[in-house]
């Protein structure tokens, strides 16, 4: 054992390596001939659709010939191959040259490469690794030898110059982003999230500082990330700090419904913010917390207790395993009761709401998803992070996150929730309106 720690280099984190980043890392530790195979198959696959894209472009125009008949786009050699950092680690491409003869330079046609673009040097799976090691703690000086160790040699070439640049890049489009007008938009159903970030803000003051994140899903059921602000540990002035400013950025139409735990900041400004929008509660936060106030050797019967709350098909029988659950557990377990009994309505509130989504309504999910690699678990790393950098990051992660969310199961039913009709345990009331 000591003689693997004395050889491996460790990814510097001032002192101490996060266990996650460490897992990590061993994936990508060692290169094993299987590596390479893999790298130098998507070297392949991705020169060969660069060679599909110049053919396919210059036979789109076949039609173009001189007065001899000859083709006047034509391909023209290739530019200078070119090392791309992916993924599977570095791998070297060429860019095949397209030239138009025609005679009129006004009439001549561009080839604008879409596999790869001209100035590409860091695909996307690179650009998420970076918000990700920067909230998990670790310094701009480390971030080279972390990305070789992730990826391979080729990281080598991500200086703390370019890593300092790309994060001046970013914190601009999150500024842009964050100012950005919201006349057009309609959020049926927003999700609300305080994240706690594992690198710490700005200094020792800062400790009690979270990410404040707001997530909502349009009329034609596609999410979006709304916002994302630092706030004090939830309060309710950050929380309504942030949805006043959506208001003065010309989000005039309330959501139907807003889901989150059970932090008081968030609803209290709710309230006054949006008043008429309703609240349910997140069941994965509230099974913890329940959980949490009940002897181990109960947890398993409890747990199954409450999921035949949620679970139940209509609104009536979950009550009815409500309070089933209630007068099991009350004589025992006072405090576990009391924490599940203060939310019994808006617990039950996704009743309301068309059946197809109520697996999106229950829980928090699509935030914890996308930020749940960099929440802060155990204890603050000693790297500091400035606040400008952690929310653009924190904008960046889920920009990239986005491109993976599906759109709502049943999306619909969102247009008959705006025109007022209702719903009754998932069902919609035809003649209510």
């Amino acid at each position: 054992m000591s003689k693997t720690k004395t050889e491996r280099h460790s990814i510097p984190v001032a002192q101490e390596v996060d266990s996650e980043v460490l897992a990590f890392r061993q994936q990508f530790e060692e290169r094993s001939p299987l590596d390479e195979l893999v790298r130098e198959g998507a070297r392949r696959m991705l020169q060969e659709a660069i060679n599909a894209e110049v053919e396919t472009f210059i036979d789109s125009h076949r039609h173009r010939v001189d007065v001899q008949g000859r083709r006047l786009v034509v391909k023209n050699g290739s530019l200078p191959a070119r090392e791309i950092m992916t993924g599977a680690g570095q791998v070297e491409v060429s860019q095949g040259r397209v030239r138009d003869n025609s005679a009129d330079p006004s009439d001549r046609v561009q080839f604008s490469p879409k596999v790869l673009p001209a100035y590409l040097r860091r695909t996307d799976a690179i650009e998420e690794l970076i918000p990700w090691l920067y909230l998990k703690g670790i310094s701009t000086s480390d971030f080279g030898e972390a990305l070789q160790a992730l990826v391979g040699e080729g990281a080598k070439g991500l200086s703390a110059n370019v890593i300092v640049r790309l994060k001046e890049q970013w914190c601009d489009e999150y500024q842009q982003w964050s100012q950005r007008d919201l006349s057009d938009k309609h959020y049926v159903y927003v999700w609300a999230d305080g994240i706690y970030a594992k690198v710490r803000l700005e200094d020792d003051a800062n400790q009690k500082q979270c990410m404040l994140v707001l997530m909502g899903a349009l009329p034609d059921g596609k999410k979006e990330l709304i916002a994302v602000l630092d706030g004090y540990r939830e309060s309710k002035q950050s929380w309504q700090e942030l949805l006043l400013d959506l208001k003065q950025r010309s989000l005039q139409l309330a959501p139907k419904i807003a889901i989150g735990d059970g932090a008081l900041g968030f609803w209290a400004a709710l309230r006054e913010t949006f008043p008429d929008t309703m609240e349910q509660r997140c069941w994965v936060h509230k099974t913890a917390n329940v959980l949490n106030k009940m002897p181990r050797s109960v947890q398993p019967k409890a747990k199954s207790d409450l999921h035949e709350i949620w679970q139940a098909e209509t609104k009536e029988n979950a009550i009815t395993a409500f309070n089933h659950f209630l007068e099991k557990y009350e004589a025992k377990y006072p405090a576990a009761c009391q924490c599940l009994a203060k939310d019994r309505e808006v617990l039950l509130a996704f009743y309301d709401f068309p059946a197809e989504h109520w697996g999106h309504l229950r829980t928090t999910n699509p935030i914890e998803s996308t930020f749940a690699t960099i929440r802060l678990r155990h204890r603050k790393t000693k790297g500091n992070g400035t606040r400008r950098a952690s929310l653009a990051m924190m904008f960046k992660l889920a920009q990239s996150a986005a491109k993976k969310w599906k759109r709502l199961r049943g999306k619909e039913k969102l247009p008959f929730l705006l025109q007022g009709i209702q719903f009754k345990d998932g069902i919609m009331q035809e003649n209510a309106a």
